[in-house]
């Protein structure tokens, strides 16, 4: 039925049959393809044929409704995927909106130094679009801003969005950068570059950011905890600085939603045989970008954190936290460390030709285009090593880091003195993706990936109607795929906008009014939030009348799971097309 239901019922409807006349007993996947023994499938077929027949006596005629279509389309996530999508919806004429909870767009791209295999300046290939998503008239973006509740269906979405307070206005702030240069408190961890250097209480995240506004870190600015200083508002020029801004809320209508909320490495606390929380100068892959970037703390200059000196033995250790069968880590490749690391191998060897630089693997994935033409470079031409075994421990000892590890093709134990080591740690779902799939009734697997409808045919779309998935929220992925992902999701986000209206599915929930007793049982279950409750006057003995509380079923809403009609301790919920007498009536015929 899940392929050829809609084949038969257009046949039926062409035939003068009402298409929800028509019932399917699925000989083909249910006996013949499963069942060696001729004479089992044979009975087995009989049963579903009965069956089928029993239920079909009892259909009645259904209407499909149809629902109206918003023009306007959400993009949750603020990142390469999220403006990719964003400005393909905006080219085809439809207005877009962005949510990002970071104060500027961009994502973990921003980030990044170099992009492999080409080697391309990151920022040189992102900026241009994240000044493009700015500019476009169709495209409203909502910075330092979450989504807060989503309701409605597909082509009908009403979503609540929470803009955190900046404590500067938005519309004055001209992004001069005076007030973060004067602010005095100094001592703030700076986020953008993982912690490795410190930022004022009032900061614009790096050069580029898109909106360029200034934004106040309530948990360190002195003049909102204690009311004491106000040296950013006396230097704006613009008298931009708010300290009494509250949060707000906007209330929007969509027609379609995109999630494109990114990925983050996890957090390495649990490896501490790598001294990650023991020596600074053991980092992650996405520290040592920083380290390697000319806007990142250290100018470009490769130093060490501990002490300034340039590290000579540089030791690179493959997924930590990948591919693991333990509950530390996560049991999928992470797709993109064997790339990343081939690159920092090689910047390294370029720009340092007196560094060592070893690389500790399990296995190199490098499966997409000239990826394994770029991880040979690395070796061959760098003069990169790469060892196949893992490293087993790293103690920090007299200023150098004991690397313990093993090479499995050599045979043999090593130990390096490393002045760094940097983990490729594995990656994971951003952690607003499981509060927002509950919001969005969106299907999620046990890694907190968002669920396709179908992994091959129907990759960028939730199951659930209306929702549609970009970028790692999905699933491990370059910045390619990524961007390719992109712009099929915001295909797919055009072909829904375009229409008008949209045709209901009309095996939708029903209640029986009589039976019905308010207890509010099916509301509670209801996933898609199809069902309310009214107080309604029914006649009662002696010509009086009855105020009674009963359910009401928004056919627009309700998608027909039926969980409702499961939790109904009355029975009076009944499902339309699979109501409780057609379902006991093909036991019945099972049973005979």
């Amino acid at each position: 039925p899940r392929m050829h239901e809609a084949t038969f019922r257009k046949a039926a409807e062409r035939a003068g049959i009402n298409p929800y006349m028509v019932e399917i007993a699925n000989i083909r996947e249910h006996c013949s393809w499963i069942h060696k023994d001729m004479q089992e499938a044979t009975e087995k077929a009989v049963i579903l044929a009965r069956a089928a027949i029993a239920k079909v006596n009892l259909n009645a005629p259904l209407q499909a409704g149809e629902s109206r279509v918003t023009k306007r389309a959400l993009v949750i996530g603020g990142g390469i995927a999220g403006i990719q999508t964003a400005l393909d919806i905006a080219d085809a004429g439809f207005e877009v909106d962005i949510v990002e909870k970071e104060p500027t767009i961009g994502g973990k791209m921003t980030q990044i130094d170099k992009t492999f295999p080409t080697l391309d300046c990151a920022a040189c290939i992102l900026t241009p679009k994240m000044v493009d998503a700015a500019q476009n008239e169709k495209i409203k973006i909502y910075s330092y801003s979450e989504v807060q509740s989503v309701k409605g269906f597909v082509g009908n979405f009403k979503v609540t969005i929470k803009k955190k307070a900046r404590y500067v206005d938005e519309v004055k702030c001209t992004g001069c950068g005076l007030c973060t240069e004067k602010c005095p408190q100094k001592k703030v961890p700076n986020a953008f570059n993982l912690g490795l250097d410190n930022r004022r209480a009032i900061y614009i995240p790096f050069a580029q950011a898109v909106p360029k506004i200034a934004t106040i870190d309530a948990d360190y600015c002195t003049m909102l905890k204690s009311g004491k200083c106000g040296v950013c508002s006396k230097v704006c020029t613009a008298g931009a600085i708010d300290y009494k801004q509250t949060d707000s809320f906007v209330e929007e209508e969509y027609g379609a939603i995109v999630v494109a909320t990114g990925f983050n490495p996890i957090k390495l606390d649990q490896y501490d045989e790598f001294a990650y929380s023991q020596s600074p100068d053991v980092v992650t892959s996405l520290e040592f970008e920083r380290l390697m970037n000319a806007a990142g703390p250290t100018g470009g200059t490769l130093l060490r954190p501990s002490d300034g000196k340039h590290p000579q033995t540089i030791v690179f250790v493959q997924c930590v936290g990948s591919r693991c069968d333990d509950s530390k880590g996560k049991p999928y490749c992470s797709k993109i460390c064997c790339m990343y690391t081939a690159k920092h191998a090689m910047l390294c060897r370029e720009k340092y030709p007196d560094t060592d630089v070893y690389v500790f693997y399990i296995d190199v994935r490098t499966p997409g285009k000239n990826f394994d033409e770029f991880y040979r470079r690395a070796v061959e031409e760098y003069g990169v090593h790469y060892v196949k075994g893992m490293v087993g421990k790293v103690v920090p000892e007299n200023g150098k880091l004991k690397v313990q590890a093993s090479d499995l093709l050599g045979g043999r134990q090593l130990h390096i003195d490393a002045d760094m080591v940097v983990l490729a740690a594995a990656i994971e779902p951003d952690k607003s993706a499981r509060p927002l799939a509950t919001m969005l009734t969106a299907s999620m697997d046990t890694n907190d990936f968002f669920t396709e409808a179908h992994p091959k045919l129907r990759p960028v779309e939730s199951p659930t109607a209306g929702i549609f998935l970009s970028g790692a929220c999905q699933g491990p992925k370059d910045i390619p795929e990524t961007v390719a992902q992109a712009s099929a999701a915001a295909a797919k986000v055009i072909g829904l906008l375009a229409k008008d209206n949209l045709v209901c599915n009309p095996c939708t929930a029903t209640p029986d009014e009589a039976m019905c007793n308010g207890c509010s049982s099916c509301e509670k279950v209801c996933p898609y939030g199809a069902i309310s409750y009214i107080n309604k006057e029914f006649r009662g003995p002696n010509r009086t009348t009855l105020l009674r509380r009963v359910a009401q079923v928004n056919p627009a809403v309700c998608q027909g799971c039926g969980a409702c009609t499961v939790a109904c301790p009355s029975g009076a919920m009944d499902l339309k097309g699979f109501s409780n007498k057609q379902i006991m009536a093909e036991v019945d015929a099972i049973c005979r």
